[in-house]
């Protein structure tokens, strides 16, 4: 799992395929590849710190269950889904903070010059609100990847949330299999770094 942008900086670790860990993002925040719309006053992107993994990992659960999974299916995903302190130190990991509240986290995983989502979570209440926090999570990975000199973010989606990537600009490469679900393909999307 890949789960939350790594504190500050360095890029690395392996990319997991997996659950969609980059799998509960907003449907349908902003405009693409900009900045948020609707992200208003109080919303912030900040590193992840280690002592957030089980706050972070539970998120991540929380959002995950918005598409309708039962806790069977959830319970199955958990393993892949908790984030641990050293994981959050090892990844480029990054919270959404709204009004002072964590509402969501990203992380890049790979080294250059192709990387990829290894996690992108919201919150369950605002998924689909125009919040734009599921939004700038990812114009924070594109920034990051970009600065790390990626040319590609590859994301191993949850079904339901591939309509948000494509929406950003994300274009389907395949599939890829679920690192908790024996025989379940995910979409494989993958996301070109343009450089400025």
């Amino acid at each position: 799992m890949t789960g939350g942008a790594p504190p500050g900086g360095g890029v690395t670790g392996a990319a997991p395929s997996g659950e969609g860990m980059a799998g509960s993002a907003p449907p349908g925040e902003g405009a693409p590849g900009g900045a948020p719309s609707g992200a208003g006053a109080g919303l912030r992107i900040r590193p992840a710190r280690p002592d957030e993994a089980a706050a972070l990992s539970a998120l991540a659960l929380r959002s995950k269950a918005h598409w309708g999974y039962d806790a069977a299916f959830l319970e199955r995903c958990r393993d892949e889904l908790t984030l641990r302190p050293a994981d959050l130190l090892s990844r480029h990991a990054a919270v959404a903070e709204l009004g002072g509240r964590v509402v969501g986290f990203v992380t890049i995983e790979g080294e250059p010059p192709e990387g990829e989502i290894g996690a992108l979570f919201v919150e369950p209440d605002l998924i689909g609100s125009g919040s734009g926090a599921g939004r700038a999570l990812f114009a924070h990975a594109a920034a990051v990847a970009r600065s790390a000199g990626f040319a590609c973010l590859l994301i191993d989606a949850d079904p339901g949330a591939e309509g948000f990537y494509l929406r950003l600009g994300a274009r389907r490469v395949g599939e890829a299999p679920s690192g908790s679900v024996p025989g379940r393909m995910l979409p494989r999307l993958a996301y070109e770094i343009v450089a400025t």
